[in-house]
């Protein structure tokens, strides 16, 4: 199934998408939960009113005449792990990481699928392509082997950096965590239709393959990922995982190619769709 938050011109809706259409799932069970969050919680109670909404519906609205937005706007948390591309470990310059290395980006740095991002003329804004792994049940101390119970869904994401900001402190999480840099979406693919290991990924700069790799040479594997994190801290439903980024990334090309005010910036994962973000100018950054 996938799981979306649109607007069709009037509040926020969650809805259903099936093919080139969109089921407001409150038009259809008025007693659902509106909010993602909420409804990824109850989702052992919900999910077979949801189902039977898809096995039934015979209508919605054209996908083309909504609006999707961010399918989580305030994610509880967001956590985003580092180097775990053999070949993005290369065009850094670093050794292979012998532990997982991870950040967070701030709540407020989510966006819409297809929203602006923010990149002045004259920064340093950087793509990352990125599976995200959306939080179901969660838990603490989850085992290797109890992790895909743990995952509610996967969307397509783009951990968009300022790489001057991630660079000036061994913290990256400034860097990481400007307005608008999390764009992800554009809905969510529940996770008994996905297998995240094993998934084409790309970003697309102005029509420009830049990134292209398939999510089976991630070097710690998303149940790898569940496991660590949930070592050290409670994951909660509809927190978000951005499982790491392929060789490609602006930074590392010769000259670096930054964003700049008009560049269009897609990233696609075979099986989740795309997202697709139009950089617009913004204030440059204080300089360092």
């Amino acid at each position: 199934m996938k799981l979306a938050r649109f607007t069709a011109g009037g509040p926020p809706e969650l809805g259903l998408v099936l093919g080139d259409r969109i089921v407001s799932l409150g038009r259809a069970a008025p007693g659902l939960p509106t909010d993602m969050i909420a409804l990824i919680a109850a989702w052992s109670q919900v999910e077979r009113e949801v189902r039977a909404i898809a096995d039934r519906a015979e209508s919605g609205l054209p996908l083309a005449d909504v609006r999707l937005l961010a399918p989580i706007p305030r994610p509880g948390k967001i956590f985003a792990i580092g180097l775990n591309y053999a070949d993005h470990i290369a065009e850094s310059g670093v050794e292979a990481p012998q532990q997982q290395v991870w950040f967070a980006k701030a709540p407020s740095a989510a966006n819409g699928p297809f929203d602006p991002i923010e990149a002045p003329a004259a920064g340093y804004v950087d793509y990352e392509a990125e599976l995200v792994a959306v939080v179901g049940a969660g838990g603490r101390r989850i085992a290797r082997e109890a992790a895909p119970a743990a995952v509610f869904g996967y969307c397509v994401g783009d951990d968009v950096t300022e790489r001057r900001w991630q660079h000036r402190t061994p913290q990256w999480t400034l860097g990481k965590s400007f307005d608008t840099h999390a764009p992800f979406g554009p809905w969510i693919t529940t996770a008994d239709e996905i297998d995240p290991h094993g998934l084409d990924i790309r970003a697309v700069v102005n029509g420009e393959t830049r990134q292209s790799s398939n999510t089976r040479h991630l070097v710690f594997d998303v149940w790898d990922q569940v496991e660590h994190l949930s070592g050290a801290m409670t994951l909660e439903p509809g927190d978000l995982i951005f499982t790491g980024t392929p060789g490609g990334v602006g930074a590392a090309m010769k000259p670096p190619k930054f964003l700049r005010p008009g560049d269009k910036v897609r990233i696609e994962i075979d099986g989740l769709g795309a997202i697709e973000n139009t950089c617009v100018e913004a204030l440059a950054p204080e300089p360092t």
